[in-house]
């Protein structure tokens, strides 16, 4: 079923449309869900609530693409489930690892300048993620979009751990060069 079908299900109010979101995007937010947690169960309950939230942000948004839409509902619940869990001292993930990788490209801001700056930051990164050859943009958007391990995205792509965490590394600095050229760092 095309997106705009299960979006007009959404509208109409139809329960088919968690069915068909279930169908066509279960795997895709569990997948996202489970790098970020790393428990099925968990994931499992992300993913559901997704269904929900999607069910109740859907009559005052109407997505062009459901993909990126659920994605980023099953993100942010799972790692709002993960502060959860970390703020009880339980849970083991790759989440404070990539946080930390992150941290030399992305550090520096105050609030009021990444309100102001939020545009730019975007362009910035999705025109730098373009200029990126396929396999380096698969691993940083593996790595820091889903969560995913070096030992996972190596598998994936049929790489070495080694070669991964190279292209991470400069990828990550090359980066930091693009945000402090743009005055973003």
């Amino acid at each position: 079923m095309t997106d705009e079908k299960i979006v007009n299900l959404y509208w109409a109010r139809s329960e088919n449309a968690i069915e068909e979101t279930s169908n066509k995007y279960g795997s895709f937010c569990y997948s996202i869900a489970y790098g970020i947690l790393r428990n099925h169960a968990d994931s499992e309950e992300c993913v559901n609530d997704t269904y929900l939230g999607a069910w109740s942000s859907m009559p005052t948004e109407r997505p062009v693409k459901l993909a990126p839409f659920l994605g980023k509902i099953t993100r942010n619940l799972s790692i709002n489930k993960y502060n959860y869990y970390t703020a009880k001292k339980r849970g083991s993930t790759q989440v404070p690892l990539i946080l930390e990788e992150l941290l030399d490209c992305v550090s520096g801001y105050n609030d009021t300048e990444a309100t102001v700056d939020t545009i730019h930051f975007e362009e910035v990164i999705n025109s730098f993620l373009s200029d990126l050859n396929k396999n380096t943009r698969g691993y940083f958007i593996c790595r820091y979009w889903y969560a995913m391990s070096i030992k996972e995205i190596a598998q994936r792509y049929g790489a070495t751990q080694s070669s991964v965490k190279v292209s991470l590394h400069r990828t990550r600095k090359a980066l930091k060069e693009i945000l402090e050229k743009e005055g973003l760092y």
